[in-house]
C-alpha cells in the first residue's frame, strides 16, 4: 500500500506541468468572454508602455557591447564596484543600465557578460541579485503620476528603490566569496559580438542588435499577455477570491484593510496589475498603499522572475541569487519607504 502511494505521488509530480497546461487551456475556453478584454489590455500595456520604454534600451545595450565603453567603465569605476559589490568595474555598466532602463535589462546584461566572459560566474550572479530593477520611467511616470496621481510619491518610490538596490548589492558581495569559477564556454559565436563597431560593419551590427532586441521584447510581451490572462481566469473563476478569504484573519490581526489582500496576491503574480490595484484602493492611511507598492517594485513578481529565467537559462548562471536578492530588495524598499514617510513629514501622505 505504501509503495503504491509513493508510485502515485511520483507519477503526479511527473505529470503536474502537463496537467496544469491542460487546465489552463480549458480555462481559456471556459472564460474566453472575460479573457479577451484582459488579453487586449495586456497587449495594449505592452505596446504602449513596455515597447517604447524598453526596446530602445535593448538596442542600445547590444550596440554598446560592441564598443570599448564597458572596458573604459571598468577602468574608471573599479575603485567603487570592487569594495562595494565585490564585482570588477565592468559591472558598473549593468548597474547603471539596470537603474535607468527597467526590468529585465539588468538580467540581460549580466547574461551577456557571462556569455562573453567579461565577468566570472560568481560576479554575474551577484549582478543578477541587484541590477535588475524597475526603471524611473515606470516608477515615477506610470506608478507615481498615472496610478497615484502624485509625482512626489513616484520620486519617493524611486529613491527607496535605488537605496534598497544598493543595500542588496552590498549584502551579496559575500555571495560565493571564495569560490573561483572556470571560464565560460558559450554555444554562441562570440566573434561577431566581440568585434568593435566601425562604419564598415555598422549595418551588420545594428541589424544584429535590433534582431536580438526584438526577440527579447517579444518574450516580455508574451509573459505580460499570459499573466494578464491568468489573473483574469483566477478572478472570474473565484479562485483569487477564495485565496483572499484565507488571509482575512491575518489581515484583521495586523489591522490592515481586507481590500488589500486580492491586489497583494495579484502583485505576487504580475507587478503592473498588482500595483495598479493597490494604488486604486481608497484608504485614509495612503502610506500602506505606498509601502506595499515599494515592496512589489523591488520584488518584481512571478512574471518578471520567469522573464529573467528565460534569459539566464541560456547560460550557467544560477537563478537563486536573483530570487533571494529580489525578495530582500522588496523588504528593504518597503522598510526605507516606511522610514521616509514616518520620519520625514514632507513624504507623509496620510489623511
Amino acid at each position: 500500500m505504501f509503495i503504491k502511494q509513493n508510485f502515485y505521488i511520483i507519477k503526479l509530480k511527473r505529470n503536474i506541468l502537463p496537467l496544469i497546461f491542460v487546465i489552463f487551456t480549458l480555462c481559456l475556453l471556459l472564460f474566453s468572454k472575460s479573457n479577451l478584454p484582459a488579453i487586449k489590455s495586456g497587449l495594449a500595456l505592452w505596446a504602449n508602455s513596455v515597447v517604447p520604454s524598453l526596446f530602445p534600451f535593448f538596442v542600445a545595450t547590444e550596440l554598446l557591447m560592441h564598443t570599448n565603453v564597458i572596458s573604459q567603465l571598468g577602468i574608471l569605476l573599479n575603485r567603487f564596484m570592487k569594495p562595494l559589490f565585490n564585482i570588477r568595474g565592468e559591472g558598473a555598466f549593468a548597474f547603471i543600465m539596470g537603474i535607468i532602463s527597467g526590468y529585465p535589462v539588468g538580467a540581460k546584461i549580466a547574461s551577456n557578460f557571462r556569455e562573453n566572459n567579461i565577468c566570472t560566474k560568481e560576479e554575474c550572479e551577484r549582478l543578477l541579485s541587484f541590477t535588475n530593477n524597475s526603471g524611473p520611467l515606470f516608477i515615477i511616470g506610470t506608478v507615481g503620476i498615472l496610478m497615484f496621481k502624485n509625482t512626489t510619491i513616484g520620486i519617493l518610490l524611486f529613491i527607496t528603490h535605488i537605496l534598497a538596490c544598493v543595500t542588496v548589492g552590498f549584502i551579496f558581495r559575500f555571495w560565493k566569496y571564495k569560490h573561483v569559477s572556470k571560464p565560460y564556454k558559450s554555444s554562441k559565436k562570440l566573434s561577431s559580438q566581440n568585434n568593435s563597431v566601425s562604419f564598415s560593419n555598422l549595418g551588420e551590427v545594428l541589424s544584429e542588435s535590433i534582431t536580438s532586441a526584438i526577440s527579447t521584447i517579444l518574450v516580455i510581451g508574451g509573459f505580460i499577455v499570459i499573466f494578464s490572462s491568468i489573473i483574469s481566469i483566477l478572478k472570474t473563476s473565484g479562485i483569487l477570491q477564495f485565496c483572499s478569504s484565507i488571509f482575512v484573519p491575518l489581515f484583521n490581526f495586523i489591522n490592515i484593510d481586507n481590500s488589500f489582500i486580492q491586489p497583494i496576491l495579484t502583485g505576487f503574480l504580475e507587478i503592473t496589475n498588482g500595483i495598479s490595484s493597490i494604488s486604486s484602493i481608497v484608504c485614509k492611511k495612503l502610506s500602506i498603499n505606498i509601502i506595499l507598492s515599494a515592496f512589489f517594485l523591488g520584488f518584481g513578481g512571478l512574471s518578471i522572475l520567469l522573464q529573467v529565467l528565460s534569459i539566464t537559462s541560456k547560460t550557467d548562471l544560477s537563478i537563486k541569487p536573483y530570487i533571494y536578492g529580489k525578495f530582500l530588495h522588496g523588504i528593504f524598499a518597503a522598510l526605507y519607504t516606511y522610514l521616509f514617510i514616518y520620519y520625514l513629514p514632507f513624504f507623509n501622505f496620510d489623511l
